[in-house]
């Protein structure tokens, strides 16, 4: 008897891996699922992440970042065989499951995070949030402290009070023009 539960349809199952290993798991997975030939039961194997815009030594730069660091998403039909390969693959510690059987997600989950790997537009990061005191840097209202009312993260924007002829005046300025004190 099988100890693994058959099912004859494929879903998308969730890895634990070592965290800062998710690529290397992908890449000795997909090797594995060619040179064992189980590309059958095994079909897609995602790390899932997105396009972040971070703020280092005064630049934009563009990063790839992880949406879930130390896991790995399967598309698989789950047999023993298919279980062992995976569960085998090194730096894999495990399924997300009730011991060991693994527990599918949800279809809707995978189409939300498709759906937020797929923007091409990336989001702005920054270390700042509201309420936080910041120094301005850079434009008209340089060297004024104020405190962020507002982040718009889209845009790269945040809305910052300044205290202008003795009242709380709200400025817009970019990302790059504040820094935290």
């Amino acid at each position: 008897m099988p100890k693994q539960r058959v099912d004859p349809k494929r879903k998308w199952y969730v890895l634990h891996t070592y965290s800062g290993y998710e690529d290397a798991v992908a890449h000795n997975l997909k090797q594995r699922i060619e040179s064992l030939d189980i590309g059958d039961k095994i079909f897609n194997v995602l790390v899932p992440k997105e396009k972040k815009i971070k703020i280092k030594g005064g630049k934009r730069i563009t990063v790839e970042e992880k949406i879930y660091p130390g896991y790995v998403l399967v598309e698989m039909i789950v047999t023993d065989d298919s279980w062992y390969v995976v569960r085998n693959t090194p730096r894999v510690t495990g399924f997300i499951g009730a011991g060991t059987t693994p527990v599918p997600i949800a279809p809707e989950e995978i189409k939300i995070l498709q759906k937020k790997m797929g923007v091409e537009e990336p989001t702005y990061k920054i270390d700042v949030e509201t309420g936080d005191v910041v120094n301005i840097i850079d434009g008209p209202f340089k060297d004024f402290d104020g405190k962020i009312s507002e982040i718009d993260q889209a845009k790269g924007k945040v809305k910052v009070l300044i205290n202008m002829f003795g009242r709380e005046t709200p400025v817009e300025l970019d990302f790059l023009q504040v820094k935290k004190i």
